[in-house]
């Protein structure tokens, strides 16, 4: 199966030819914005972060932050720094050139003329990448140069049973192809850590993620909290979801059925095939971040309740099994699969329809985040604990 994808100078594949502007602190934000908002076709990537963070923040932040630039839906980025700030302009070139040679520009407010001066030269800046991108065109691309991220979030029981499920016959498709589907959210896995273990293409890899999952729940208890008192979260209560576990028992079905062929750590750049772990915080929109720093072009995200999430590099597909949900969130939503909980259409013929809506999506077709512009940010500093 194929799809019309951007193939880059290293060897990455994209969906989207995006040129990014992010502030590389927040206080220099407003620069950013205004350079981004300035150029048509610009797209701002916000950094919460930056500054006033330990080592391992520190590590962190230029991880996922690298790993965003890195992405095969950017064709090159200017980050507008401050000046004064922690993570300084060699940290960051040396960050994203360890995984990409994508163009990267660097200016810094405090040494280019104040706010109108550091503007001016930005947008100097950014219209230069716009017109290196227009020379960019779509080619032919295999469904193996996808790589497919599976998130989740406002779930209902409809989740579980539907909209996971075709999910997940979506993600073995994928799979079975040549190309990478990523699990994450890994509270989420919490009592069905068991079967993701024999799930391992390795009994090391089975275990691996394992480990990942009872830690994940230890580190937590070590600190004297109980992730059990947060999540399930009250909406996911209030529709029906009644403990941990059985929220963990329906979150795993977005993987499929296939064997795990690697476990990767928050945010770390995935770089073989097949279906992958990743151990991030359940927090979706820390998680949905992590997915594309590591490399996913296209993020499918479930939702019983419905959540307008999104992010400013890879294009996120909302999808539902709560019929009623669609309905009366449509604006926000991109794919029912409730006619699996109906009897008018299979899991397998839904995850075939989905399939064909992600290659779509793959060649060019904006979804509802992208539309209203949802472009959202956060990364997980708890991370740094593990």
């Amino acid at each position: 199966m194929k799809f019309k994808g951007y193939r880059r100078s290293d060897g990455r594949v994209g969906v989207r030819n995006h040129v990014v502007v992010m502030p590389g602190v927040t206080c220099a934000a407003v620069a950013a914005k205004k350079i981004a908002a300035t150029v048509p076709g610009a797209v701002y990537m916000h950094n919460p972060n930056g500054c006033a963070q330990t080592p391992r923040d520190t590590a962190i932040t230029l991880n996922i932050l690298s790993g965003m630039i890195a992405n095969g839906n950017v064709y090159g980025a200017l980050i507008v720094g401050l000046g004064c700030e922690t993570i300084q302009e060699e940290m960051y070139v040396e960050a994203v050139a360890q995984k990409t040679d994508k163009p990267l520009h660097y200016i810094a407010l405090q040494k280019s003329g104040g706010l109108k001066g550091t503007v001016d030269s930005g947008v100097k800046i950014v219209q230069e990448l716009i017109q290196g991108a227009e020379i960019c065109r779509r080619v032919d691309c295999d469904l193996s140069d996808l790589i497919l991220g599976l998130e989740c979030g406002g779930s209902d029981p409809t989740s579980g049973f539907s909209a996971n499920s075709v999910l997940g016959a979506a993600s073995d498709a994928v799979v079975d192809s040549g190309g990478t589907a990523v699990l994450t959210e890994t509270p989420e896995a919490i009592g069905a850590e068991h079967i993701l273990r024999e799930r391992g293409a390795t009994p090391e890899v089975g275990q691996r993620i394992y480990d990942a999952v009872k830690n994940n729940e230890k580190l937590f208890l070590d600190l004297g909290m109980d992730v059990r008192s947060a999540n399930p979260s009250p909406g996911n209560k209030a529709s029906g979801i009644t403990t941990l576990e059985e929220k963990s028992l329906g979150c795993i079905h977005k993987a499929g059925a296939r064997p795990f062929t690697e476990s990767y750590s928050y945010g770390d750049m995935i770089d073989k095939k097949g279906l992958m772990f990743m151990d991030t915080t359940a927090y979706d929109v820390c998680s949905t971040v992590a997915k594309v720093a590591g490399g996913a072009q296209v993020v499918v995200f479930t939702t019983g309740m419905g959540t307008p999430v999104g992010t400013a590099v890879a294009p996120v597909i909302k999808m539902t099994g709560n019929r009623d949900t669609y309905k009366n969130l449509e604006d926000i939503l991109d794919f029912d699969s409730s006619a699996s909980i109906y009897g008018e259409k299979t899991t397998e013929e839904l995850g075939g329809e989905l399939l064909e809506y992600i290659l779509r999506v793959a060649s060019g077709e904006r979804v509802k985040a992208e539309i209203n512009e949802a472009f959202d940010m956060a990364i997980n500093q708890f991370a740094s604990y593990c």
